[in-house]
């Protein structure tokens, strides 16, 4: 019998508070005899080797339990789909977090790029006009957008100003001033970067001395003169006594001129800042010129596809007729 239970304990698992009983204890309840008390499946031994052997044994007959888990329906998309998984972690939406994305390397960044002017290549040098056409269109019209958009970062905000009332002159004292600022050489020139900070600068060093001045503006659209002028007014607090053909400005100080403290106006732009902001404009007037060329060459081919196809539609249908004509020729001619 004491041979038996090995096999039993590998048969079978058995609960830890469960006490096995010998064979001995029924033979002497038998006789009438207390039988001693009974001692459970696994002593706490001494010595490491008992301990890691009780565990051992532990190990082998403990139930095992295994997480709870769930089948959930998922209808999202009008698709059904069944998983399984646990409730807690999907409750708290572990699961449902969209995976990271992967870093591209430097190789794959460059494989893309090629595929990229692959394609663009085969679209410049494609049979048909039309395609040809709307690919620059396209790729002129993303250009006229970013440019736009960095212009805007060279608006410079205009300061809440304190009311300026210009000085009242007669006409004598016009025309004397005009005179005066004709026969004087000082000037200031606004060249290709505009009304920037440094030109109301050179303005004020001038009037130190002078009461007129000229401001040359070259290069300058036609117009563009009297923007400069209400500008350049604005900010130096000036009097305009008169705008000449050739683009030149004459500047009056005023009477009571105080020289300010800050000669250069903080809403103005600085000299390399100007001269970004010329060239993004000077690229942005070539590009809408080209959108407009591009436009009109487009409207023009599909003129002449629509031109084209009457024609051969006109043919067709003239050859259409000519062959009828025969045909009707000859089956008169067979009946007669």
């Amino acid at each position: 019998m004491a041979s038996l239970v090995p096999r039993l304990l590998g048969r079978r698992t058995l609960h830890p508070a469960v006490a096995l009983r010998s064979p001995r204890d029924a033979w002497m309840r038998f006789h009438g005899a207390n039988p001693p008390r009974p001692c459970p499946l696994f002593r706490p031994s001494l010595g490491v080797d008992g301990c890691a052997g009780a565990a051992r044994r532990w190990w082998f007959l403990s139930p095992v339990r295994h997480r709870s888990t769930a089948v959930t329906l998922n209808t999202d998309g009008g698709f059904a789909r069944f998983s399984v998984g646990d409730l807690d972690t999907k409750q708290n939406g572990v699961q449902n977090q969209p995976p990271a994305k992967k870093k591209m390397s430097k190789k794959s960044k460059v494989n893309q790029l090629k595929w990229f002017r692959l394609k663009a290549k085969k679209k410049m040098k494609s049979p048909n006009p039309e395609v040809r056409i709307r690919y620059k269109l396209g790729k002129a019209k993303r250009k006229e957008e970013w440019l736009i958009e960095k212009l805007r970062k060279y608006e410079a905000p205009r300061a809440p100003e304190p009311v300026h009332d210009p000085e009242i002159l007669t006409e004598e004292e016009k025309f004397y001033l005009k005179r005066t600022g004709e026969k004087k050489k000082n000037y200031v020139p606004v060249g290709r970067r505009g009304v920037f900070g440094g030109v109301v600068l050179n303005m004020h060093l001038h009037w130190k001395k002078h009461e007129t001045m000229q401001v040359v503006c070259k290069p300058c659209r036609p117009g563009q003169v009297y923007e400069y002028a209400e500008e350049l007014a604005r900010l130096s607090k000036g009097t305009v006594i008169d705008i000449k053909p050739n683009n030149t400005i004459i500047f009056y100080r005023g009477k009571n001129y105080v020289q300010p403290k800050v000669m250069s106006p903080p809403d103005t732009l600085s000299k390399q800042k100007a001269l970004e902001k010329y060239r993004y404009e000077q690229s942005l007037e070539h590009t809408s010129k080209f959108i407009e060329q591009l436009e009109q060459e487009l409207e023009d081919y599909q003129k002449h596809v629509a031109l084209f196809k009457k024609r051969e539609g006109a043919i067709s249908e003239q050859i259409s007729n000519e062959d009828s004509a025969v045909d009707d020729l000859t089956t008169s001619s067979d009946t007669d």
